[in-house]
Order: structure tokens, then C-alpha cells, then sequence
């Protein structure tokens, strides 16, 4: 089946073009709102060809497709079914379906997934850069070890991959923003201003001339550049948003392309500096600080049990579609510390489920189950190279007990992980690909966790999962 006969066939047990509300991409899913849940055959969307698997929440789907195919399926379904963009919807009916729909959920739920979709467009530039950075970093080491020569080839090729890194994460809080204003409907490049702002040197300037900067411990400073991070210009941008909206209702048609930006960009500004960074950048201390008590202790009983807990629970945030809310926390921890503690830990999960259904498919095989062992054999290597979510919805959750051994059994690459102090330089696929990301101290100590994990959900799954759970599946 090609791409559009896919995304055609989605579209129709959608309940139409019409009936669709927006519509995005993460690396393995379209994610979209829809007006009436009423409209949506959910079943008959699990059961089209290439589907992996649907998870619902309110007025929301998520319907996996896989890496590469989702964003693929996103383009043909906003440029060939949309016309571009998402309808436009003028029955205030709909509009009232589509706002419950928005509402139904917790708030925090809510937040996690509007800071999730500011994000998941720049995964890829994320992955890309981590992977420079790292390999940069790999020749630097080598060449302080006499591994490599120190020459003019090598150094140019090191200063190359460091520029392609850093042209991206040097100024991640300018893609922030921009892509923060487009989710709260401020401009673009309003947004990225101001995210450019929150990284300029002048932000130290001022807070020397104002008294609020610490010459001493310049990180301790009240308002310091950077101060606040990525999610200070989030919720900067969103006040923008609200007060460019207010200001163009006032500011008459003729003025607006001048008055607007001026007016919106000096009251913003004067709240971004003085109340948000502050605030935000307490807030983000704050974090680092808990984060620092789990995953850097010198208490190593308390690293193996962080380290253990924190992968054997990730997989359920897998599967509600929440672990794209832990993506601040990632941007957080790289500003802070110059690298990423969380995801290593958390990418153990995926490692987990593929020993899972290793002993699944040896227990298939056992009882001549050969649809199970077809599914397996198809999600196995997605599963290797990270990608979870085909393991998930076409083994380990349908089956009910290996969705928990796969967890449990990862728990224990997660704390290997945890105490060996693996630290990536970005954040992307959670499998063997994610090697080029880990830092080039941690990338053996991270293979060597995902090794522990394939084991741990190998053992675990042969001691609880029986041939009988097998045989009719």
C-alpha cells in the first residue's frame, strides 16, 4: 500500500477532511484533533494496512505509522486532503465539538502536549546536531589520546561537525521561540526575537547597570543571560502572543504593520526581563537541583533505584503519548549541564521490550504461533533501532503481561545507566542509533546498558509469560 492510499484510507474512517480539526507529526505518529469523535471508526483505523496502533484522548488521535512514514503521511495529508492547511471551520456547533473536545483531559496533561508540539518539529535538527557534536567531540578526544594525528585535515573536519552542531543548539532558544509563536498565534518571527533576546549578551549588561547580576557567581545572578532557558521563552512567547492580539484590536488598520510589533515587542520585553526570566530560571534551578539528587547522587544505592524505577515506568508514558512532555526537562538539562542524564536512562525502556519479545517469539516458534512470529520479525528491527511503538501495539500491549516484564526487565539497564553516569548530547531514537548521540565517554557504558536490557526483558518475560499465553494469541 503507497502513502496515499494510506493516508486516504485514514482520512475516510476519520469521518472525512471536514470532520478534521489539525493535524501534526512526531517521528512515529500523526497526531490529530478532530470535531466529533462520534464520526471516527477507531477499530476500523487499527485495522488498516501500516497502521501500528491508534491511542485516543479526548478528541485526539495519535495513529502510529512509524519513523520516516508519519511525517510523509503528514505532508500528503495537509498538501493533497487539506489544501495546505487545516480547514477552516465555521458551523459554531463544530467549533463548540471541537473546543469540549480540546478541554477533556487535565490541565497538566494539556500543557505537556502543547510544549510537546512546540518541540517535536525540531526533533530532527536536535538529532542531527547531537550526532555532529558528539562525533566532534569523539575526534577531539582521540586526538588528546594520540589516537588521531593533530593536523589540518582533522581539525578542519572537527571544526566542521562543530559548526553544523552548534549552528543548531547555539541558538535553540531563536527556534523556540519561533515555533512557540506559531503554536499560540503570535508572529513567527516576533517569537524568535524574543528568543534571541533571552541569549544576548546585553541581558548581562542591563542586569549589572540594575544591580541584579552576581560578579562573583555569574549562574546565581537574578537576571543573567540565559537565565530561565527554553521554558522562560515559552512562556514569554505566550504572553506575547496574548498582548499582540490585544494591542492590533486597538491599533488601527492603517498603523498596524508598525505600531503592533513596536508596542507588543516594548511591553513584552519589559515582563520577559524583569518577571519571567527570573521567575523561570528559579524554577528551572529548582528542577536541576531535584534532578541532581536522582540522577548525579554519589549515593550509588540511589542511582541504581532512580535508575530503575525511572525505565521501568517510561513505557506507560510510551503509550499515553506523554513523553514528549519530558522534552523541556531534556533542553533544560543541555543548557545546564552541557548534556542530557534523563534520556539515556529512560531509552532502556525500548531495549526492554525488545528482550521481551525475543523470548515471545522463541515461545511462538515453540508453539508453531507463526502469526505472532511474523509480527515480531516485522517490529523487531524498528525496536532495535528505537523506535518502540510497533513492539508495543502489536506484541507486548496486546498480550497484557509482557507490556510489564519488558518494563521491569529494562529497569535494570536503566540503573546500569544511571551509575555509570551516561551523558548524551542530545535526545532523539531510544536504540542502538542513539550511540552517535551519548557523549563519547558514555557511548560504550550506554551500549552496554542497552545489552542489560535486552537480557533483563529476555529473562524476565521467560519467567512469567507461559507457552499457553502464547499459543492463541
Amino acid at each position: 500500500m503507497t502513502n496515499n492510499e494510506l493516508v486516504a484510507q485514514i482520512v475516510e474512517k476519520l469521518g472525512g477532511v471536514t470532520n478534521i480539526v489539525t493535524e501534526a507529526n512526531c517521528m512515529t505518529r500523526l497526531r490529530i484533533d478532530v470535531k466529533s469523535m462520534k464520526q471516527v471508526d477507531v477499530e476500523a483505523i487499527k485495522r488498516i494496512q501500516g497502521v501500528l496502533g491508534v491511542v485516543t484522548e479526548g478528541q485526539n488521535l495519535q495513529i502510529i505509522v512509524g519513523p520516516g512514514k508519519a511525517k510523509k503521511c503528514e505532508e500528503i495529508l495537509r498538501v493533497e486532503f487539506m489544501g495546505g492547511k487545516a480547514p477552516q471551520i465555521g458551523d459554531w456547533e463544530a467549533n463548540k465539538q471541537a473546543m469540549k473536545g480540546k478541554q477533556q483531559g487535565n490541565k497538566l496533561k494539556s500543557a505537556l502536549k502543547t510544549i510537546g508540539e512546540i518541540f517535536i518539529p525540531l526533533i530532527p535538527a536536535v538529532i542531527a546536531a547531537g550526532i555532529f557534536n558528539g562525533f566532534s567531540g569523539l575526534i577531539t578526544n582521540l586526538q588528546s589520546g594520540g589516537t588521531l594525528p593533530v593536523n589540518q585535515v582533522w581539525d578542519t573536519l572537527r571544526l566542521f561537525l562543530s559548526l553544523m552542531g552548534g549552528g543548531f543548539l547555539g541558538y535553540f532558544a531563536i527556534f523556540t521561540g519561533i515555533n512557540a509563536a506559531q503554536k499560540f498565534g503570535a508572529t513567527p518571527a516576533l517569537g524568535g526575537m524574543l528568543g534571541a533576546m533571552s541569549i544576548m549578551p546585553a541581558v548581562d549588561e542591563i542586569s549589572k547597570i540594575l544591580g541584579l547580576f552576581n560578579e562573583d557567581s555569574p549562574l546565581n545572578s537574578i537576571l543573567r543571560n540565559g537565565k530561565g532557558g527554553v521554558i522562560g521563552v515559552i512562556l514569554g512567547v505566550y504572553i506575547l502572543a496574548k498582548i499582540e492580539k490585544a494591542v492590533r484590536k486597538k491599533v488601527p488598520d492603517v498603523l498596524d504593520l508598525i505600531l503592533t510589533p513596536i508596542i507588543t515587542l516594548i511591553i513584552t520585553t519589559l515582563v520577559f526581563l524583569f518577571i519571567i526570566m527570573p521567575v523561570s530560571g528559579i524554577a528551572s534551578d529548582w528542577l536541576i537541583a531535584g534532578l541532581n539528587v536522582l540522577i548525579n547522587s554519589t549515593n550509588p544505592i540511589i542511582s541504581l533505584i532512580s535508575g530503575y524505577v525511572l525505565a521501568a515506568l517510561f513505557l506507560p508514558m510510551v503509550l499515553l503519548g506523554l513523553h514528549h512532555g519530558l522534552i523541556p526537562i531534556y533542553a533544560i538539562q543541555l543548557e545546564a549541564l552541557g548534556g542530557v542524564t534523563l534520556f539515556p536512562v529512560l531509552a532502556m525502556a525500548g531495549a526492554g521490550q525488545v528482550g521481551a519479545a525475543i523470548a515471545i517469539y522463541l515461545k511462538a516458534k515453540k508453539v508453531n504461533n507463526e502469526r505472532i512470529k511474523q509480527v515480531i520479525a516485522g517490529a523487531l528491527p524498528a525496536g532495535i533501532l528505537g523506535i518502540g511503538e510497533p513492539l508495543i501495539y502489536g506484541v507486548t500491549l496486546p498480550m497484557g503481561k509482557p507490556f510489564i516484564t519488558a518494563g521491569l526487565g529494562a529497569g535494570f539497564g536503566g540503573a546500569y545507566v544511571m551509575l555509570t553516569k551516561v551523558m548524551a548530547t542530545a535526545w532523539g531514537p531510544s536504540g542502538i542509533v542513539a550511540i552517535p548521540l551519548m557523549q563519547p565517554a558514555s557511548m560504550l557504558n550506554f551500549f552496554i546498558g542497552i545489552l542489560i536490557s535486552y537480557v533483563g526483558g529476555f529473562i524476565i518475560t521467560q519467567l512469567f509469560i507461559k507457552e499457553q499465553d502464547v499459543r492463541n494469541v
